[in-house]
């Protein structure tokens, strides 16, 4: 590295690493039928496990722990609490939908070589932390930030993640044996992937679309769309 890149300030990005940083965001994935065996080796996990770790927190609290899971049996346990989830998230919906949703996979448990669970210690750094006092579940927040930094890094590894929600989250806290007062944020599933998709699996799936970002963005109230300058 030339004495020039070392002198660099942390605000100074140069073009190549901004397209390369688009690149990585754009070309993230919900994975769940791609996995390959191929294990993550430990210095590519410690580098996407670090990444997650430089997420912002609330109060600089960093609530989040990380649980790797790669016991099969251990994967079995959880896998079937997703298939019980599944039934009776199946029920919600009806006639063509449900079919439609009956149809889709929704999880890579025992297809990823790695399942990692992110925590978040809600009673970590004591009663009263700074950021927290009138917002109380910004300590979720920063660890859903850490899951984020996590998926990008893991994609910029070219390491693919999927984020099953579909389990009973108290399920999910007793066969990782969690503390009170430790609750499970993400369970995801990790690992080298055949290929990454061009759209979302759900896009490509017709399950939904990606709206417009103009739909999204208001001006100065709920409701009231944006002016362009």
């Amino acid at each position: 590295m030339s004495a020039d890149n070392q002198n660099r300030t942390q605000s100074d990005i140069d073009e190549l690493t901004r397209q390369h940083f688009y690149q990585v965001l754009y070309g993230r994935r919900d994975v769940r039928s791609q996995f390959l065996s191929k294990p993550v080796g430990d210095e590519v996990l410690t580098n996407i496990l670090h990444a997650a770790h430089h997420a912002p927190s609330v109060g600089l609290s960093q609530p989040w722990n990380f649980i790797l899971i790669r016991d099969q049996e251990k994967r079995k346990q959880i896998h079937a609490a997703f298939e019980q989830a599944n039934r009776e998230a199946a029920e919600m919906f009806s006639g063509a939908r449900r079919e439609q949703y009956q149809g889709l996979k929704l999880q890579g448990i025992l297809d990823a070589p790695l399942n990692i669970c992110i925590t978040c210690d809600r009673k970590r750094g004591g009663p009263v932390i700074l950021g927290k006092t009138h917002q109380p579940e910004m300590d979720l927040y920063s660890t859903v930030c850490a899951v984020q930094n996590l998926w990008l890094a893991a994609r910029a590894e070219n390491v693919g993640v999927g984020w099953v929600s579909i389990i009973d989250r108290d399920t999910l806290a007793q066969r990782l044996e969690l503390p009170e007062g430790v609750v499970p944020v993400a369970y995801l599933c990790v690992g080298y992937v055949s290929e990454f998709l061009e759209k979302p699996e759900l896009e490509l799936a017709n399950w939904e679309k990606r709206k417009q970002l103009e739909q999204m963005v208001f001006s100065e109230k709920w409701g009231q769309p944006a002016q362009s300058d």
